[in-house]
This record gives C-alpha cells, sequence and structure tokens, in this order.
C-alpha cells in the first residue's frame, strides 16, 4: 500500500501535467473542428506527412553495429521505424481540420503505409499518387470536375472554377477590372492599358468618370459621362463642382462649406461665431452672444473682464506691499531697506513677467480672497 505522501506526489504531477497542457480557446478549437473540401483535406495531409519526412530525412538506426543494420534491416528511407516517427506526429502542426486530417490518416493509413513502403521511389509525388490517382479527391492542375476535364485558359487574369479539384465548372472567374468567358475583356469601369497576343492590362477609369458608363482612355477626358459632382468641360473633360459656390445653402446656418473633389463638407463654425466663412474666430460673420469683435476676432467677453479684475487686484497689492514697507520703515531703518528692495524686484520681475506672456496664452489665475486677505495684512 503507497504512502500518503507517496500518493500526495502522484497527484501534484498530475495537476501540474494538466496545467501545462494550456486548454485552446473556442476559436482554436472551431479551427480544428473545421471541415475542408476533400481535395483541401487530403492536401493538408500530404503536406503534414511530407513535413514528418523532411523532420526524419537524416535518422539512423539505433544500434552498435551499423553496417549489420544496413545489411539486415531496410534501410532507413523505408524503415518501419521512420514510419512509426511520422505517423506519432502526423496532423500536429495543423490548425485549421486537424480532426478531419487525424481521422483521414487513420482511415487511409494503410494507403500511407504502401506509398512509404514501396512507392517512394517510383511516385515521388504523394498529392499525385494519393490525391489524384487512388482517392481520387484531386485532379491536376488546370482541370476541374470528376473527370479532370481541362479548364479554360483565363489568360492570366482570372482562375479556373475548380481547378486542382473533383469540383466547379471549369469557368473562369475573372480579376477585378476583367470580364469575358476568358477574362480577356475590360469590365465597366476599366479600360485597355496594353494588349496583345498574350497580355491584356486593364486600368481604372478616372474617378470623375461615371461607373455605370466607363470611359475610352485614361483622364476625365476620357469618360463617357461625368460622375456625380463633375460636370463636362469641351477642353478639360469632366471637372469638378464647387458646391460651395454653386449651392451657397448646402450646409447649416451655423456651418461652413468645404469643397472635396466631387463632393463637399459642412464643418461647425467656432462657438465664438454667428454664422461664419472658415475655421476659427477671425471668420466669423457675426459673433455670437458673450463676444465682441477685437483686432479682427470674435473674443469672449468675459475673460476681459476677468482681466481688468485681475490688474485692479495686482495693482492693490503693490499698493499694499509698498503701504507695509512704510509702516516697517518708521520701526527699523535697516530692515525697511531690505523688505522695500524685495517689494521692488518682486513688482518688477512680476510685471516682466506678465509682459512677456504672448497674446492668447493663458495667464495666471489670482485667488482674489487670498489677494484681500494680503491688502489687509498689509494695512
Amino acid at each position: 500500500m503507497r504512502s500518503l505522501p507517496h500518493v500526495f506526489a502522484i497527484f501534484l504531477l498530475y495537476f501540474a501535467a494538466v496545467c501545462a497542457d494550456d486548454p485552446l480557446n473556442p476559436k482554436e478549437q472551431k479551427e480544428k473542428a473545421t471541415n475542408q473540401p476533400p481535395c483541401k483535406a487530403c492536401s493538408t495531409l500530404v503536406s503534414s506527412f511530407k513535413l514528418g519526412l523532411e523532420n526524419t530525412s537524416r535518422g539512423k538506426h539505433a544500434g552498435g553495429d551499423a553496417a549489420w543494420e544496413e545489411e539486415k534491416l531496410r534501410s532507413y528511407k523505408t524503415s518501419e521505424v521512420r514510419l512509426v516517427e511520422i505517423q506519432e506526429n502526423l496532423c500536429r502542426e495543423v490548425r485549421r481540420g486537424q480532426t478531419q486530417c487525424h481521422n483521414m490518416a487513420n482511415d487511409h493509413e494503410h494507403l500511407l503505409e504502401e506509398w512509404f513502403t514501396h512507392k517512394q521511389n517510383e511516385e515521388e509525388d504523394l498529392h499525385k499518387w494519393l490525391c489524384i490517382e487512388q482517392l481520387q479527391v484531386c485532379c491536376p492542375d488546370g482541370h476541374y470536375g470528376a473527370e479532370c476535364k481541362k479548364c479554360t485558359d483565363c489568360r492570366g487574369n482570372g482562375k479556373c472554377k475548380g481547378d486542382g479539384t473533383r469540383k466547379g465548372n471549369g469557368k473562369c472567374n475573372c480579376d477585378a477590372g476583367y470580364t469575358g468567358d476568358d477574362c480577356n475583356q475590360c469590365a465597366l469601369g476599366f479600360y485597355e492599358a496594353f494588349r496583345d497576343d498574350k497580355k491584356l492590362l486593364c486600368s481604372t477609369c478616372h474617378k470623375s468618370c461615371a461607373k455605370d458608363e466607363g470611359c475610352k482612355g485614361a483622364g476625365p477626358k476620357a469618360c463617357a459621362k461625368c460622375n456625380e459632382g463633375w460636370r463636362w468641360d469641351a477642353t478639360n473633360g469632366c471637372q469638378d463642382i464647387n458646391e460651395c459656390l454653386d449651392k451657397p445653402r448646402t450646409c447649416r446656418p451655423n456651418q461652413f462649406c468645404v469643397n472635396n473633389e466631387g463632393s463637399h463638407s459642412c464643418l461647425e463654425c467656432d462657438r465664438s461665431c454667428e454664422g461664419c466663412d472658415g475655421d476659427g474666430p477671425d471668420m466669423c460673420k457675426k459673433c455670437a452672444a458673450g463676444y465682441s469683435l477685437k483686432d479682427g476676432k470674435c473674443q469672449d467677453d468675459s475673460n476681459e473682464k476677468r482681466d481688468q479684475y485681475v490688474n485692479i487686484t495686482r495693482f492693490l497689492t503693490y499698493f499694499g506691499l509698498c503701504v507695509a514697507t512704510c509702516v516697517i520703515f518708521q520701526s527699523s531703518t535697516h530692515i525697511a531697506y531690505i523688505v522695500g528692495a524685495a517689494v521692488a524686484i518682486y513688482i518688477a520681475a512680476s510685471e516682466y513677467w506678465l509682459s512677456s506672456v504672448p497674446a492668447g496664452a493663458n495667464k495666471p489665475q489670482i485667488d482674489t480672497k487670498q489677494l484681500e486677505e494680503m491688502l489687509m495684512k498689509s494695512l
């Protein structure tokens, strides 16, 4: 019978192993459980098997007499030891469709073993041998459908529907800008920038061209019809309409208009404005309530009153300091000189600093209650 500490140690080891195995989040679990189309699933299995071949390509038999092993056993390339090692790690790196990959590997284990043991040298392409010839879920590149018929030539401007699989109809799925059975024409909204016997290049029409009408070439002059927000000019082709000039009431009363190519935007006026021609307090048509025009800008009246009050209180502070110096002078001339010099330096430094503050910058906020207390003490 095992002792309690021994059982507890085993429990700790088990708990550590469980914690070390970080559970997958729901998204990863869903990806691993996803079923892929038959050809894609087979290709995934083949890719995983090839990865195993690469990882074990330099392996050898373990043992003391290597010459005896080479003589008595099959070469490591087709050995059972190598096959088992590959199978143990098969599909481990697969993220999307891992469960399906494992199931497929189990269902067709005999085919993988047959190719590994007997067909490696004859049929080097495992995908062709397994997915195309044995399981018949894929077709060679450029072929489609149950009979692996040849795909339509899309001239490099599209992809064959079902290419390489047993699905699809073999018709072209053209890239953006191309159309036609073989993707050899430019779609509406595109024009031929280049064409020869082998290649066609389609480029996008100018943005001033109407998308449902297209164009004959590059630039606004080649438009078949102008897009909304543009008008035709005999000399320059489709030109932008300035809605801000053509439609003066495009925006709401307290907004201003900004012209864009083919459109316009309405932006809010500055809060100091009652109607404006642009952004900022210097673009107001009329100042809003509580603001007045000064130096070409609508400025807050409360700020000006506050500045006046601050100036009055500042000078009263200076006056109080001077009175306090005079009072001290009656009792001690030397101390009065020192205090007077300090007051003079303080006043000069304060005025210099205030005069150096740029217009519009944040000014110091003075506690008026504190100023009153200072004045009362000085008096």
